[in-house]
Parts: C-alpha cells; sequence; structure tokens
C-alpha cells in the first residue's frame, strides 16, 4: 500500500516538474501507476481465468495443464495453459524446460520427433503415445511450472511489459496479452505487432498523450479484422462481448466483477480470486 502511494506521489511531482520545466503551463501527458496493473498476483489470476474462457471454455486453468488437440489450425497440436503449438516452437520449448529440470521425464523420448514437426502440421513420431505422455506430464508440478514459466516468458511478460510502455493501465495489458496469445508476438499481417501497428494508424497512444478508450478501440477494432483472417479464429466474441464489454464500462483496471461471454457461454468473476500459494 505504501509503495502505491509513493508511485502516484512521484508520477504527480514529474507532471509538475515538467511543466514548470518547460514553462508553457501545460502538463505532460499522464503516466498511470503500472505497480499494481496485470503482474500482481491478483490480477494475473483474472488475466488467466479470461484466457481460459476463451481458449478452453472454463475459469479453472489450472485444469488444462493435460489438454492436447489438433484444432485444424495447421499448427499441429495445441496443449496446456496457454495453447503452445507442435508446429510453432513453443510445445518444443516448454518440453525442453522441462527435461532441464527432470531428464527422465515421459516427454523426453518425443524431443526429436518434436524437433522434426515444428514449423508444420504433422504428428509424425507423436500421435497416441505422446498424447499419453503429456497428460502423464501434466500431473508432474515440474511440467506445470514449465508451463507457467514459458508462458511469462513468450506471452505474458512481453504483453505487460510492451503495454505499461505504450501507457495501458490493466485492460489494456491483458488486451495485449489475449492478442498475443492468438495471434503470436511477430509482425506478419495478423499479428500483435501488426495489430498495434494498425491500431496506431488511426489512435495516438496514450504514452504519447492519447485518450485510453480511443487507442484500445482501435487496437480492438484492428484485432477483429486479423482474427477474421484467420479461417479457424474466425468468431470475434472474445473482442465483442468480452474485453470491449468491459472498455465500454470503463473498467480500466480490470476490477471484479467481471461479466462477459465467449463464443455464446456466460462467466462471472464476482470477485478478486485468490492467487495460488507461492505465485
Amino acid at each position: 500500500m505504501h509503495l502505491r502511494i509513493t508511485l502516484v506521489t512521484a508520477s504527480a511531482l514529474a507532471l509538475l516538474a515538467s511543466s514548470a520545466l518547460t514553462g508553457t503551463g501545460r502538463a505532460a501527458p499522464a503516466r498511470h501507476p503500472h505497480g499494481t496493473g496485470l503482474d500482481s498476483p491478483r490480477a494475473k489470476e483474472v488475466a488467466m481465468e479470461l484466457v481460459a474462457s476463451a481458449e478452453n471454455s472454463t475459469l479453472d486453468w489450472r485444469s488444462q495443464y493435460g489438454y492436447l488437440q489438433d484444432i485444424g489450425d495447421g499448427q499441429g497440436y495445441t496443449g496446456g495453459i496457454i495453447g503452445f503449438c507442435s508446429g510453432t516452437g513453443d510445445m518444443l520449448d516448454v518440453v525442453l524446460r522441462y527435461t532441464r529440470r527432470r531428464p527422465h521425464n515421459p516427454l523426453a523420448p518425443y524431443l526429436p520427433a518434436l524437433r522434426r514437426v515444428n514449423g508444420t502440421a504433422s504428428h509424425a513420431g507423436l500421435d497416441a503415445p505422446f498424447e499419453q505422455a503429456w497428460r502423464t506430464a501434466a500431473r508432474d508440478r515440474a511440467f506445470q511450472a514449465a508451463q507457467e514459466e514459458e508462458r511469462d516468458r513468450v506471452y505474458f511478460g512481453p504483453a505487460v511489459r510492451r503495454a505499461k510502455a505504450d501507457g495501458l493501465r490493466a485492460l489494456g495489458q491483458f488486451v495485449y496479452f489475449d492478442a498475443i496469445v492468438m495471434h503470436g508476438n511477430g509482425h506478419d499481417k495478423d499479428s500483435f505487432g501488426a495489430i498495434r501497428a494498425n491500431a496506431m494508424k488511426k489512435a495516438r497512444l496514450p504514452a504519447r498523450g492519447g485518450d485510453e478508450r480511443a487507442y484500445l478501440n482501435a487496437f480492438l477494432d484492428a484485432r477483429k479484422v486479423a482474427i477474421k483472417d484467420e479461417t479457424v479464429h474466425g468468431n470475434t466474441t472474445r473482442v465483442d462481448t468480452e474485453q470491449r464489454v468491459f472498455l465500454d464500462e470503463g473498467n480500466f483496471a480490470l476490477r471484479p466483477p467481471l461479466r462477459w461471454r465467449t463464443y455464446g457461454d456466460a462467466y462471472e468473476i464476482a470477485r478478486w480470486p485468490r492467487p495460488a500459494r507461492g505465485a
């Protein structure tokens, strides 16, 4: 609590100093205190429940360590808490991380096959035996930790850092996180980088003096175009009846109660969830 007060005070002093130094009498764009943003334990739990509602039709994201399925998107297997894919390299990275921690694990024998299918939709050398090994490994806390760490390294951490630098509060940080989960953190025409670039053509970033609501609306508009470009992900409800709902409510802190729908299913987070021990 003291830290948050200190940050707000420091921000206010910096604002006054900027105005005084320029002599313009015009305050510089305010910067939001982000110490209690999406990376606070309670808000991160909310973020994971929101993602799980869209990715796995549940709020219980920890029940998804053992999830594994080919959803027909051309990226091979999709599995785990964030949808790691055998065709995009992040599933291989998860198994490598797990194997460094526990060398003799059920998935280690499939590392050569995972390397071979990387970049393709192939199941060669995987299929039913690999599926069973994945479900067995999902009961191992070391494998669960590997999934969480890779989620943070590839998806959550980059999204939150970029959003904070762009001047976005918790809602905007989640909007970025969900986009990177679905589209990847690249620069092809439907990736997060392209979505952000297209949004910036329509609205100024809050960090550069723009209106936060206007920028997020522009980002969500650009994201809908990207979703529709992907044949598997043509449904835009995770934007229309989830993220846009929170934005229209002005809930930039992403504070419960939260009520939304994804893919036709209704969900609610009535209060701040309790983070897992050690989170």
